[in-house]
């Protein structure tokens, strides 16, 4: 019986752990998307809440349509960034993804989509999500 009760602690420890765990994003400056899709997958899966505590630019954006946004809150440091997907050139140059945007907007839920459109569109000018405009999209951390 002691075995038991020693065991039933131990998992209500760890079950509790991770529902308190958090991953915090910080200047993360994006990447590939299979990348991102794949780490935040990853993450969904793990039950963790997600800070934004700092910059998540480009592929790191896609977290909105991937973790649930009750797991999601944001400091008021947070910045998203949005811009159009690109791939080098043989040169090394950026050139625009039609397949990457197609990819990055099936992630964004309608009201970043809205956002997002309502500022000029995922172009090559960067758009920035942050302040009272962000806080009215996702929640405060608290």
């Amino acid at each position: 019986m002691r075995r038991l009760t020693v065991l039933v602690l131990a998992l209500a420890m760890m079950s509790a752990d991770s529902a308190f765990a958090a991953a915090t994003i910080y200047n993360d400056l994006g990447g590939q998307i299979g990348t991102y899709l794949a780490k935040f997958q990853t993450l969904r899966r793990s039950g963790k809440r997600v800070i934004i505590d700092g910059t998540c630019a480009s592929a790191c954006t896609m977290l909105l349509g991937i973790i649930p946004r009750s797991r999601i809150c944001v400091t008021p440091r947070a910045v998203l960034e949005f811009h159009t997907a690109w791939d080098p050139s043989p040169a090394g140059e950026p050139v625009n993804s039609p397949a990457g945007n197609r990819i990055l907007w099936s992630y964004y839920p309608g009201d970043i989509r809205n956002w997002i459109e309502r500022h000029g569109g995922l172009g090559s000018q960067i758009l920035y999500l942050r302040g009272s405009a962000l806080r009215s999209l996702l929640p405060t951390c608290r």
